[in-house]
């Protein structure tokens, strides 16, 4: 098999223009075309719609034309749409980004196209990450190509920090920086509402403590659950100190990616501690000066960030990974034409188009050196994105992820009623009896 072609840069089409094109595409083909051109349907996520649309343009060939297909916002309800169609062996399903909890499950059930073995030499050759490839593979097969990683850090004010006496060159705690904010007239940002970005939350808290929710996730439904542990209490004491402290944000229960990001620069206060994604950068550096929604200039410049708070002291945190893979249905026509495309817009310039435009990050290590990105983004923010990818702690890989964790979220919501001496006990036991088919969600 030849190596995968390079996106051919072209000039930037105007999205309704582009979007025009792509529907034709899909609306000729579903009619029947006289064509002898194939059609891919690429089932995307809607971030950074315009700049996938030009990927799937610019990896298009004489061959084929690669159509862009929408899915639902929430991670959730695309595993539905998708697992609905699979599930019904659809042949239009040629090409589908997942996110990277999914993977197992979609292998396991036989829904994803595995790379031969030269191909998959290509997807997970020695550039990419090791926390992106980690979510590539199943059973040692090459699924799922990635496209670009995502982590989280640490996003603070610097004038907050200061205040508070924090050397934030240095590893901070969960407790510090609730307690910094607390004394400090400032909040705490974070994903708590009941959904999946508070397992994300959960999750990277008990890794970081040296934990995991479940481990022997290869022995499916018998996997052992260990959230009942030091490493869970030590999760749920972060949570209860967050609750029991004034640097809660009044919506913590039902907070998510984009509720924190206004807390930053409010009106009054000091501003924030707040995890978040890659993208944060770029979605405040396009409001400097900007109406209605600006900041100044002084303010973005106020902007810092460093690693992953740390759950308990001296130990190295393990910031969240996500992102997403691009896998191939294993129901298509056109399977081998469709590897052939997952490569290219999961290549190089596919990643560096996501991470200048979009600010997501590329899942190869070499695009973070490019002079695109070194462009776009400060020095050391690339190395910690880098850097947060490569130590990160994933979720557990099971073809049952999706009970697990809403096993876990049933009993961890609302954060007000996590108790350090009970929660983590209940949990473990609701969970271990809904793996084991005694109780449902």
């Amino acid at each position: 098999m030849s190596s995968p072609r390079p996106v051919r840069r072209q000039l930037r089409r105007p999205l309704a223009t582009l979007s025009a094109l792509v529907l034709g595409s899909t609306l000729l083909a579903a009619c029947g075309s006289d064509s002898d051109k194939t059609v891919l349907n690429w089932y995307i996520n809607p971030d950074a719609q315009e700049t996938v649309e030009q990927i799937a343009a610019d990896c298009s060939t004489d061959e084929y034309d690669i159509a862009v297909q929408l899915l639902p916002n929430n991670a959730t309800e695309q595993r539905t749409q998708l697992a609905r169609r699979l599930a019904a062996k659809d042949s239009s399903t040629d090409l589908m980004n997942l996110d990277p909890i999914f993977v197992p499950e979609f292998a396991s059930a036989g829904w994803l196209e595995p790379f031969p073995d030269d191909m998959a030499a290509e997807v997970l050759d020695d550039d990419v990450l090791e926390g992106a490839a980690a979510t590539a593979t199943w059973e040692d097969q090459v699924v799922t190509a990635p496209q670009w990683a995502n982590t989280q850090v640490l996003w603070y004010r610097k004038s907050l920090a200061e205040a508070a006496g924090l050397d934030m060159s240095q590893p901070v705690t969960w407790s510090q920086v609730i307690e910094a904010a607390d004394e400090n007239g400032g909040t705490v940002g974070v994903q708590a509402n009941k959904y999946e970005g508070y397992i994300v939350w959960l999750n990277a808290m008990v890794m970081g403590a040296g934990g995991e929710l479940v481990s022997d996730t290869e022995s499916g439904r018998d996997a052992t659950v260990e959230i009942d542990s030091e490493a869970g209490k030590a999760a749920a004491e972060v949570i209860a100190q967050l609750v029991d402290s004034d640097a809660s944000q009044s919506d913590l229960t039902v907070s998510n990616e984009g509720t924190s990001l206004g807390q930053m620069f409010p009106a009054e206060g000091a501003g924030e501690f707040m995890v978040n994604w890659t993208f944060v950068y770029k979605q405040y550096e396009s409001t400097v000066g900007n109406q209605p929604e600006s900041i100044s200039q002084d303010e973005f410049d106020d902007l810092g960030w460093t690693r992953y708070p740390a759950t308990v002291e001296g130990e190295e945190s393990r910031p969240p990974i996500g992102g997403i893979q691009v896998g191939v249905g294993a129901y298509g026509e056109n399977k081998e034409q469709a590897q052939e495309a997952a490569l290219c817009v999961t290549g190089t310039d596919a990643q560096e188009a996501l991470a200048v435009e979009a600010g997501l990050f590329p899942s190869r290590g070499s695009v973070y050196e490019s002079s695109a990105l070194t462009e776009a983004y400060p020095e050391d923010l690339l190395a910690l994105f880098r850097e947060s990818i490569d130590g990160a702690g994933p979720r557990p890989q099971s073809a049952f992820y999706s009970q697990i964790s809403g096993a876990l979220q049933s009993v961890w919501h609302s954060p007000t009623s996590v108790d350090p001496d009970t929660t983590p006990r209940e949990s473990a036991e609701f969970l271990t009896e809904v793996l084991a088919g005694r109780r449902l969600l």
